[in-house]
């Protein structure tokens, strides 16, 4: 999966990043247990700041809809999310 923010969009960065990996989790695009790029190279890959992508996955690790592993890294969390919860997470 492909991850990019477009800077012409009137969306913030943070927003549209949300919404990607809810999309792709919605569509099972990104599978449970599929390890997500680290924080550092998600900013990287997509030109935002490290603070904005640690925000991301914060809040989407806070909806249940990734998991963060410490060390071993972010991870998505279930499959079988309600669509609610992804509702709630974009």
């Amino acid at each position: 999966m492909h991850l990019a923010v477009d800077p012409a969009s009137a969306e913030p960065p943070f927003r549209q990043l949300k919404t990607q990996i809810t999309e792709a989790v919605r569509r099972e695009a990104l599978t449970t247990g599929t390890r997500l790029p680290t924080v550092r190279k998600l900013a990287e890959e997509v030109g935002i700041s490290t603070a904005t992508a640690a925000k991301v996955y914060r809040e989407l690790e806070e909806a249940g809809v990734l998991e963060g592993r410490g060390r071993s890294g972010t991870f998505v969390a279930a499959a079988d999310l309600p669509h609610a919860v992804l509702a709630r997470a974009a």
